[in-house]
């Protein structure tokens, strides 16, 4: 009973953001590059800030929906030598042998998967962990200025902030987050991201692959055309991982679409919230 609920609660998910995103009338912004026959152009070039550098702002889409079969394969993706794709509910889906667990997370994660999973935060109205949030089925929107890069996810309503504007990492033992404190600087036309001050044993995935409090996570996005983003992520957790461990998501614009609300707590019989 607790798996078929645990997948009712994933897929619901996954056909709310299909169906509800239809309640927005289509609309495509005017700065929007299109054909000389009046196409949408996501094959132009990224557009850019006033100070040159690469804009992230739009709505987004995961190219790898959960459950679903692989992206097809991209301009430059290189199976041999680029990072394998991400994945919802599995994150080590492409690595042969599985992810570098040491011996606590691997039992951790084995215990989770036991429990049919039924404690991800996904299930729980609770934030998702960043990995989750970044290959969930509901899309994301970016919204950037010169000094930030607030991301907005759809899935429970997730927020993040990332500051562009020179400041650097806490240390002095900021209070843990659920996002973490993230900061960005331009590495040429790459932004480089790193977070730390996550809170402990939090959930990359839906099988449960952890990560703990002394995490550093680095994400490089890119915009190599106007209509895609693609993040090389790295995990450096030496409590949950032998050695670091890098993955690549892809995520597609939706041109003509918007975030709608989602209130995850609306009619919400989980137990955890009756008592």
């Amino acid at each position: 009973m607790r798996r078929l609920l645990l997948t009712c609660v994933f897929a619901a998910a996954a056909i709310v953001s299909t169906s509800a995103n239809a309640q927005w009338p289509g609309f495509v912004r005017k700065e929007t590059p299109r054909t000389p026959e009046g196409k949408l152009d996501l094959d132009a070039p990224p557009p850019r800030l006033p100070n040159g550098k690469i804009d992230f702002s739009g709505t987004w889409e995961s190219r790898v929906p959960p459950g679903g079969p692989p992206a097809p394969a991209l301009p430059n993706l290189n199976p041999a030598t680029d990072p394998p794709l991400a994945r919802f509910f599995n994150v080590g889906q492409g690595f042969e042998g599985g992810l570098p667990f040491t011996p606590w997370a691997a039992e951790l994660r084995k215990q989770r998967m036991a429990n049919d999973s039924k404690d991800n935060p996904d299930a729980h109205c609770l934030p998702l962990g960043f990995m989750q949030l970044h290959t969930h089925s509901q899309p994301r929107k970016i919204v950037q200025t010169t000094n930030d890069l607030v991301i907005m996810y759809e899935a429970n309503g997730g927020l993040r902030n990332i500051f562009t504007d020179g400041r650097v990492l806490p240390a002095n033992d900021p209070q843990p987050w659920w996002f973490g404190y993230s900061v960005g600087k331009y590495e040429g036309d790459t932004l480089v991201v790193e977070t730390v001050g996550l809170r402990d044993e939090g959930w990359l995935d839906v099988q449960g692959s952890p990560f703990t409090s002394g995490a550093k996570i680095t994400e490089k996005f890119r915009r190599p055309t106007y209509g895609r983003i693609e993040i090389d992520v790295t995990v450096d957790d030496p409590k949950a991982y032998t050695k670091p461990w890098n993955v690549r998501i892809n995520w597609r614009l939706g041109a003509d679409e918007e975030l709608i609300e989602f209130v995850c707590q609306e009619n919400n019989v989980d137990e955890k919230f009756l008592h």
